[in-house]
Order: C-alpha cells, then sequence, then structure tokens
C-alpha cells in the first residue's frame, strides 16, 4: 500500500466465498489497505491457506445457501470483530448451461439459494450491525448478466438480476440509517470460474473452445475479461470516504457488454 493508497483502519469487513478468487482479492486487498477481515468458505483448506497468508485474518467452514449456516457465521464475525463496517456479499456459482426445457429443477434452486437467498442471509444478519455502527456499506456482487439477457444460462441471469433490484431496494430502505448499498456487475472474470463455463457453452454449442472463448470477447467494446484484482479495487473505493456519495447502484465492470448473445 503507498502513502497515496486510501485506508480502511479501524474498517470490520466480512467477505463471503472468500478461500479463492474473486473472493480472496476482495479480503486480500481489504487486509492490505487496513481492514480487519474475516471470511468464510466452503473449503477447509482454502481457509487455512487464507490465514496463513493474511495475519489476524477470520475464518469460518460454512455455506450460505444455509440460514442456520449464516447465523453460526455472524456469530463468530461478532466474536472476531466486534461488530460490522462492511458486508461484501461474494459467494455465487454459475449454474447449469442449456435450453431451459432441459434444466434440471435442483440445479435452479442451488442457484438460486447460492447467488441471492445467500445475500438476504447475510443482509439479515448484518443490517443490525451495520446501524449499531453509525453506518456503513454493503457490496453484493451481480454480473454482466443481471443488465442483459442471457441465452442458455437461466438461472444465472435471473439470479443475478433479482442481485440488483435487492440492492436497489436495500439502498432505499437503509440510507436514513448511513448505509450505502451498491451491486457490482463484472463480465466474464479470468480463472478456472469463466473456463468451466466457457467449456460447458461450447459443449451445448458444439463448437471448440477456442472459438467460444472468442465469442465471449466479441461480448464487450473492449474485448477483454475482467480481472479479480480489479473488482477488488471497486470494493475497496466503495468502502472508503471518496465513495460515500454512490449507493443504489448496479456498476458494471465489463468493458461495455454489447450483448451476451454469442
Amino acid at each position: 500500500m503507498t502513502e497515496s493508497s486510501p485506508s480502511l483502519a479501524g474498517l470490520r469487513a466480512l467477505v463471503t466465498a472468500a478461500g479463492s478468487g474473486i473472493g480472496r482479492a476482495i479480503a486480500g486487498t481489504l487486509h492490505a489497505h487496513g481492514a480487519a477481515v474475516h471470511i468464510c468458505d466452503l473449503d477447509a483448506e482454502r481457509l487455512a491457506a487464507a490465514r496463513a497468508e493474511l495475519p489476524g485474518l477470520g475464518t469460518t467452514q460454512a455455506d450460505v445457501a444455509d440460514p442456520a449456516q449464516v447465523d453460526r457465521l455472524f456469530g463468530d464475525v461478532a466474536a472476531h470483530l466486534g461488530g460490522l463496517d462492511v458486508l461484501v456479499n461474494n459467494a455465487g456459482i454459475a449454474g447449469p448451461t442449456g435450453p431451459v426445457e432441459s434444466l434440471d429443477p435442483a440445479a435452479w434452486e442451488r442457484t438460486m439459494a447460492v447467488n441471492i437467498n445467500s445475500q438476504f442471509y447475510c443482509a439479515r444478519r448484518a443490517v443490525p450491525l451495520l446501524k449499531a455502527a453509525g453506518g456503513g456499506a454493503i457490496v453484493n456482487l451481480s454480473s454482466v448478466a443481471g443488465l442483459h439477457g442471457y441465452p442458455l444460462r437461466a438461472p444465472y441471469a435471473a439470479s443475478k438480476w433479482a442481485v440488483i433490484g435487492f440492492t436497489k431496494t436495500l439502498a432505499m430502505e437503509l440510507g436514513d440509517d448511513g448505509i450505502r448499498v451498491n451491486a457490482i456487475c463484472p463480465g466474464p472474470v479470468e480463472g478456472p470460474r469463466i473456463d468451466a463455463v466457457i467449456a460447458a457453452r461450447a459443449e451445448a454449442k458444439g463448437e471448440s473452445l477456442e472459438a467460444t472463448r472468442a465469442s465471449y470477447l466479441r461480448q464487450n467494446s473492449l474485448h477483454t475479461f475482467i480481472q479479480a484484482q480489479e473488482i477488488a479495487d471497486l470494493v475497496v473505493f466503495l468502502c472508503t470516504p471518496t465513495g460515500r456519495k454512490f449507493s443504489g447502484q448496479a456498476l458494471a465492470l465489463d468493458g461495455n457488454t454489447e450483448t451476451l448473445r454469442s
């Protein structure tokens, strides 16, 4: 962190599903800027690796799609942090790929449980803590799929649109309490998840991995994928005084997506 870097010293933050990927980048960046951070994840080994890398990090093994496990998580948060100033609802899964008539209802329900239900379960426990702190920030991870239709990805798109509705509603409910609520809508993020999505889509369309990856790059004006660190940097901005007037926004970090039809 340089002298000109924003400081989050004194802020207490919870990041869900932060054992790897986007969540790990967010947790590490908040930690580097001085925040006290607690994370959860399903994977115990990833949590152990995060603790080894980030001194003072609090961890809980939990599935945030289960309200009872969220209650346990917030017990750990209260014990470790003594309160809360920032909630980052990062947990999400890609869900199934295919035409709607082929989809398994269980896969639909799991996608909704992880991508939107978990945000409700965490927000309902976080809001009293944020109010007690005199205000704070909630950052919900949505997607460009929450701004566009997304053929062959109906469960994912529906869940990510729901995140934006949830975000805008919470921003209205909580503004009087000094709590800012925003959604980040990334384009495809480099990493194993998008690689798996591309493989599934290539199989569904009967084309090569190279052709499918190229079609993703054509979807946005800058022909780019997003880096996890870029999302983490935006989270930091939204949690600092510089971002204090941002609330109720769906912030696309996507190189200007033109279409998700490929």
